[in-house]
């Protein structure tokens, strides 16, 4: 229980706790911590220390007042929307329980907190530029491609890669990588159908662009809309179809450049490929995906059955109920699953949840919408976009499900 405090405590609430919990939503915030779970965080901590507080949380800002309603303290922290990082946010709990449970003060924690965002990353560029290529290749081959388009795809991610890391050293030139990325994946994909020969263009096109898809994103708001925190919901969904725009913006204009180049060869079905590629693609993902969000080495392979899970259940899900509620069967496992591991593992869930879901999540069904509304296809392109919606919503749902049939323990 936690302990009482007298009323004089509860009206000036203590500088120390009221940093900590400043600082702490600031760094939560910083590695993609959706607003429900930030905010209930919070209101733990506060609560432990006694302090009243309110807490509201958007895409880009942290609003947090502390003591009475005559004698509110109000803070509001400018945040910008960060990359998510599993290690730091594993950190970050770790270190929440111990101040929580008094095994570090306040004032410690607020140090550490800052040791923790002071700390280098664990990968450095050249693997994390290989998985970015391994991502996309390994896509390639799940969305139905053969080699030419796996090489096609890895190649443009790699460059979207390398595109990504001389952009990101300005904020200005950062906010024009999604357009600049799809046009480079365009040109390439209709280069490499030119000069090598017949291949699928679009899904070396949108399996190049896999990590840049906001499906993840997308299916983030919509949990938020889900859980009642309507405002962070709306706002993260209207940057995620401003992606999907700025996407299909890039590859129109890259379409129109390479019609500059010869004229490539009519696409061929894919050479045929063994089922056991479909199980090592997916592994690769996973074992990808695992570093591009900054996962500990020793979670990998939790996150590899996590990922097994999502999409075995999805795939057979769909077979038998249909696309949508075969997102919910996998969601549902998912859920389930990182739910039971973080029991087991006294670990936050979002470890193997957040990679398992970029599995399920409909970034894909989006970009294909927007393709086909930008060529004039409307009724194609409305009945596309609607089927995404349904696959995110029924992530959504399907997470809800998990988390009241097996509750975590911690609320990251």
């Amino acid at each position: 229980m936690p302990p009482e405090f007298p009323p004089a405590f509860r009206q000036t609430p203590p500088g120390p706790v009221v940093a900590f919990i400043l600082r702490l939503g600031k760094a939560l915030h910083q590695y993609g911590t959706p607003a429900h779970r930030l905010e209930e965080q919070l209101r733990q901590v506060s609560e432990r220390f006694g302090v009243e507080a309110r807490f509201f949380s958007t895409p880009t800002s942290i609003f947090a007042s502390f003591g009475t309603p005559e004698l509110l303290q109000t803070s509001l922290i400018r945040v910008e929307p960060g990359e998510i990082d599993l290690e730091r946010l594993t950190l970050l709990d770790a270190l929440t329980y111990e101040v929580i449970h008094d095994k570090l003060s306040p004032e410690l924690g607020t140090q550490r907190v800052e040791a923790i965002l002071q700390a280098p990353p664990r990968y450095g560029l050249l693997v994390t530029l290989l998985c970015w290529t391994l991502a996309a290749g390994a896509a390639a081959r799940l969305f139905g491609g053969g080699p030419r388009e796996m090489c096609v795809a890895g190649l443009s991610s790699l460059s979207i890669g390398v595109l990504d890391q001389v952009l990101r050293r300005g904020s200005r030139a950062a906010r024009v990588l999604e357009s600049a990325a799809a046009l480079l994946s365009s040109v390439l994909a209709v280069a490499a159908a030119s000069i090598f020969g017949p291949l699928s263009v679009q899904v070396a096109t949108l399996s190049g662009l896999i990590v840049l898809l906001p499906g993840l994103g997308l299916t983030v708001a919509i949990n938020e809309l889900a859980t009642r925190n309507l405002i962070s919901g709306t706002s993260r969904l209207t940057g995620a179809v401003l992606v999907f725009l700025q996407l299909t913006f890039g590859v129109a204009l890259g379409g129109r450049l390479a019609g500059l180049l010869p004229e490539p060869l009519p696409p061929l079905s894919p050479s045929p490929l063994p089922f056991w590629t479909v199980v090592g693609a997916l592994v690769v993902v996973a074992l990808a995906v695992t570093v591009l969000f900054r996962a500990r080495p020793e979670d990998i392979g939790w996150i590899v059955t996590a990922g097994a899970l999502a999409f075995g259940g999805a795939r057979l899900g769909a077979h038998g109920l249909g696309t949508e509620l075969g997102a919910f069967v996998g969601a549902l496992l998912l859920g389930m699953a990182s739910n039971a591991m973080a029991r087991l593992r006294n670990r936050p869930a979002v470890v193997t949840l957040v990679p398992g879901m970029m599995l399920l999540v409909p970034g894909s069904l989006g970009f294909r919408s927007l393709e086909s509304l930008l060529a004039r296809d409307v009724v194609t392109g409305v009945g596309t976009a609607f089927s995404m919606l349904l696959v995110a919503v029924a992530i959504a749902v399907g997470l809800l499900f998990a988390n009241a049939l097996v509750p975590s323990r911690r609320v990251l």
